[in-house]
Order: structure tokens, then sequence, then C-alpha cells
């Protein structure tokens, strides 16, 4: 006998219901079961004001750089805000020159983080610029770690394929720690995040997890009688 089981529907009835209301739950990054990790440690990098990354850095499952393609940049103060709708399809953009991003020695190892309005190599624009990720494939659930939070807050707006909002989160007090956020019906389709911030000090990220990739389709299960 054949049955044909939606993996949708199989991967909700493994995971426990979420308690948030809103379309993206911040959630224990240890229940996430992210099989995939980018570091920095890599690169190219230094400590002080670190190495300037001119360029979309491209890592394997995700690319990273200012923002996407049909946002504008602004400013509030020192930090990067990035105005308007993105485009389809999810495009990630650097930006200018001294503006885009930046790898970080610290200890034993290397962080990224945006370039604010300062300029590298001003220390003031050290973590004070955005940051945004494109996954290669469409994720459920997504996490990083903050390096650097001195009490302030991050924004991070989690957008489709489509460059349609998905949802956004205020995280604060920021502290040095993992963040986990997953979607709250577990649909895979979150193609990218922009993460800003107003943190005193800025703020770096480490170890982004996902998932490799997402299956969508049908199971098929062969039950012999």
């Amino acid at each position: 006998m054949r049955a044909l089981i939606p993996i949708a529907a199989f991967l909700l009835m493994s995971q426990p219901a979420l308690a948030c209301d809103t379309p993206i739950c911040e959630v224990d990054p240890d229940t996430l079961g992210l099989d995939q990790v980018i570091t920095f440690d890599d690169l190219p990098s230094s400590f002080g004001v670190g190495r300037e990354v001119p360029e979309v850095l491209v890592r394997k499952g995700a690319q990273f750089g200012e923002r996407f393609a049909g946002q504008i940049l602004t400013f509030d103060g020192d930090y990067d805000r990035a105005a308007g709708g993105a485009m389809a399809p999810l495009t990630v953009l650097p930006g200018v020159k001294g503006q885009n991003l930046g790898i970080l020695r610290l200890m034993a190892t290397s962080v990224l983080h945006g370039h604010g309005p300062a300029g590298f190599p001003n220390p003031q624009a050290a973590g004070e610029g955005s940051v945004a990720i494109l996954f290669d494939h469409d994720q459920s659930a997504v996490g990083f770690d903050i390096r650097g939070g001195e009490g302030g807050a991050a924004f991070v707006t989690f957008l489709k394929r489509d460059g349609t909002a998905i949802g956004s989160l205020t995280i604060a007090p920021l502290s040095e720690k993992e963040y986990g956020f997953r979607r709250s019906d577990d649909t895979p389709d979150i193609a990218g995040m922009l993460i800003e911030n107003a943190d005193p000090e800025g703020i770096a990220l480490d170890n982004v997890r996902f998932r490799e990739e997402v299956v969508l389709g049908l199971l098929a299960i062969t039950a012999q009688p």
C-alpha cells in the first residue's frame, strides 16, 4: 500500500505549537535543530577596526550585504536605516565604499558587522551599519549570535523571496547571546533578514544558523501489506 503524506504536515506534527501570536517568534535556539552554521573565522580580519568587506559577501548557503534592492538607505544619527520595500526577486546589495561590511577579530573568533555612515576606518562606524542576509533556500527557522550588545536594541525584519515583509521583531535589551527565530506556522518562506540596531557600541554577528535545504512536496511512504 502506498500513502502520500505532505512533508509540511509531517513537520508540523513533529513540532510543538508556539505560544506567540506574531508571524515570527523569538524562541530558544537550542530547540530549532538547525544543521548549517556560517562563521567568519576563515576570512581576513584584525583587531581594532577590523578589515573592510567592500562587496557582497558570499558564503555557503547565504549572501551578506547592506540592504536589499528597492530599499533606500537612510540614517538615524550614527546608525543605518533601510527605508522602503524590497523588490522581487529578493536581491542583496552592498553599501558604498567604506559603508558596507567588516570582519573584526574578537579573541578566538572573527565576527561580521555593518559599517555605519561614519565610514571605515572610523571606529565610530563599526557595528552601526545594517546587515542584510539572503539565504539560498527559504527557511522556516533561523538564528544567529549577537556579539557586543550593550543593552541597546536590534530590529530584525524577515522577508520572502518576492520582497514581501513577513514581519519584524525588536530585540531588547541586547546582550551577547544566541538568538533563534521561527515562523509561527512553520512555513518555509524566510528568504532573507535585515538586521539594524540602536546599541551604544554597535553589534556584530556570528554563527548564522539555518537549514541547508527545505524540501517541499510529498513524502512517499511504501508499506508492504
